[in-house]
């Protein structure tokens, strides 16, 4: 190989070192192009940081996933067949306190107690972004709870994720029974989900706050 073919070679090779700093300035200009683009899509509206994109999506969500508070008193009218006083206010107490429904159960239930009590019922689940399913109920009560009755009952029911997790457990808030005008309304709680029961006419249990109700997907002589 003659000189002139040794100058050649020598000009075409690159050292390590000086193919890791041609990496580094590649890399370093191509963030700046791209943090470039970033910056002019967001300064024309186009494009927003990740969390801030999400918030007019999940507001539209919530609103498309509940019920607002009118449509649930008419569908509790409705279902009731009248309108009281209580049956509005236990309606705007459980919104107040709640927030929006994205799910209710219309049914029917009867119960009788002497301290220790029973109560049966059945109806279906209505959810907002749409779909239905049977529902059965049973469960025991503790307390002050003397009476009997048999009655329509309206449920709201919240932060339900789809129709199957109504089949569960769901213990009483204590001491949230609330009674006013003939109408009456008491939390259950599970993992989340909330349940209001909205009961309307005399024979109105007040231990109904206190123990449990097990909803089932078929009906069962079983309360426990």
């Amino acid at each position: 190989m003659n000189r002139l073919d040794d100058d050649r070679l020598s000009m075409n090779e690159t050292s390590p070192a000086d193919a890791t700093a041609d990496a580094a300035i590649g890399a370093a200009l191509a963030r700046r192009d791209a943090l470039g683009r970033l910056g002019r899509y967001a300064a024309a509206g186009l494009i927003l940081p990740p969390g801030l994109a999400a918030l007019p999506a999940l507001a539209a969500n919530s609103e498309d996933d509940t019920y607002d508070q009118d449509s649930v008193l008419k569908a509790a009218t409705d279902f009731f067949g009248e309108t009281t006083e209580g049956l509005a206010k236990v309606i705007e107490k459980a919104f107040k306190e709640q927030g929006r429904p994205n799910a209710y159960i219309q049914g029917q239930e009867a119960g009788a107690a002497i301290t220790v009590g029973l109560r049966y019922g059945d109806g279906t689940l209505m959810m907002k972004r749409g779909g239905s399913a049977q529902v059965y109920w049973a469960g025991p009560s503790v307390g002050f709870d003397l009476g009997a009755n048999a009655s329509k009952v309206f449920t709201l029911v919240y932060k339900l994720p789809k129709a199957s997790a109504i089949y569960r457990r769901f213990p009483g808030v204590d001491g949230s029974l609330y009674y006013i005008g003939g109408a009456g309304i008491n939390y259950q709680r599970a993992d989340g989900i909330t349940l209001a029961p909205i009961r309307l006419g005399v024979g109105l249990r007040a231990g109904a706050s206190v123990g449990y109700i097990h909803y089932r997907r078929e009906k069962s002589v079983n309360p426990f």
